[in-house]
């Protein structure tokens, strides 16, 4: 009866295990996008992320310490909080992380330094990214290194913060995208090594798609576009200690450890379109492709905001359409000046691009 009942904890124990597990795994998340006139400027202060709802800071509640050596968390030992945007039209992934940390340990050159350990998929194709987990187990590590580690995924060790030192160490054969055009990071905090209190680190990647050792010249930045998703997962390890090599905690968004070099223990992350309040009252905007050059043959996309209840298009030849998505056909070849106009309960509005339909 005693075998019978130990069987019956141990199997309900597993099965917590299971489900706990399954559901961690089917966590998901949200990048909030900020209007194309308010894009955050990168200088550690706060005050540009204030319009970011609640809803998306991601928190202490929703780490655990994956190395055992905390319960649970004390916000009077580490606290953290993260939140992640994006800007339509850039293909960037904004950070503001904040964070409290009882001894901050950042005094030395090397690796031993408090760290916020970020992963980018940008296309979420998953799989191992480092040398060491390259399925050619054959394969000379250097080799491995050069060809494969940090290649369609990245890993960024984030310093928090660096001091003589630069701000991240690119985990990979691609340090060119820590630097300006591609990436940069600003920080705020007035501590000293060993001592309390609060940092602000505010940052943008550019997540690839492909990013080789050469340099950008074949590297392949990830499309970002509303309602797309991307892959993330970060830790923060903490060390209290400068003498002691081995750090005070790992927590860790993931459920696995070993997210840091493999794309699929990453968790979902859904660029969202603007929220309500961002949403301007009446706004014309349209786009176009060229489907037929031979019969100057052009669609056009209506991409208007706000509440409309007519349109018109004015393609330049002198003709016009209703439709709200036309396909028009150019009698002549030139270079044409294409008119929409919107009107709704806000108004009007009008967008007009010039000479940037030309057809032959």
């Amino acid at each position: 009866m005693k075998n019978k009942t130990q069987l019956f904890l141990t199997a309900g124990l597993f099965l917590l295990i299971f489900f706990m597990t399954n559901a961690q795994e089917s966590r998901s998340f949200k990048i909030f996008q900020f209007p194309k006139d308010q894009i955050p400027r990168i200088d550690g202060n706060t005050n540009d992320w204030q319009m970011v709802p609640e809803s998306y800071i991601i928190g202490m509640d929703q780490l655990w310490e994956d190395s055992g050596k905390h319960e649970k968390v004390d916000s009077t030992n580490l606290y953290v909080q993260v939140k992640v945007g994006w800007v339509k039209g850039l293909n960037r992934l904004y950070f503001l992380y904040e964070a409290y940390d009882d001894y901050w340990d950042f005094s030395l050159s090397g690796l031993h330094n408090d760290t916020f350990e970020l992963i980018v998929d940008g296309d979420q194709s998953g799989g191992p990214f480092i040398d060491r987990f390259h399925p050619n187990k054959q394969l000379d590590s250097l080799d491995a290194f050069f060809s494969f580690h940090g290649v369609h995924a990245q890993n960024y060790h984030i310093f928090t913060p660096a001091q003589g030192k630069d701000w991240t160490l690119v985990w990979g054969s691609q340090p060119w995208i820590k630097e300006l055009p591609f990436s940069n990071a600003a920080y705020n905090y007035d501590f000293q090594p060993g001592e309390s209190g609060k940092l602000t680190l505010e940052f943008w990647i550019t997540p690839f798609d492909y990013a080789g050792h050469e340099g950008p010249v074949r590297a392949v930045e990830s499309i970002l576009e509303e309602n797309k998703k991307v892959s993330l997962s970060w830790a923060v390890i903490d060390y209290d200690n400068v003498n002691n090599p081995s750090n005070n905690g790992f927590w860790n968004l993931s459920k696995e450890h070993t997210m840091y070099g493999d794309a699929s223990y990453a968790l979902s992350f859904k660029l969202m379109p603007l929220e309500p309040e961002f949403y301007p009252k009446l706004e014309a905007d349209w786009s176009f492709e060229i489907i037929d050059m031979k019969n100057r043959e052009v669609a056009f996309l209506d991409e208007s905001k706000g509440e409309i209840t007519s349109l018109e298009w004015d393609f330049g030849d002198g003709t016009t359409s209703n439709k709200k998505n036309p396909i028009h056909i150019y009698k002549e070849r030139g270079k044409y000046i294409v008119v929409l106009k919107v009107s709704g309960p806000f108004g009007n509005s009008r967008r007009s691009k010039v000479w940037d339909v030309v057809v032959k």
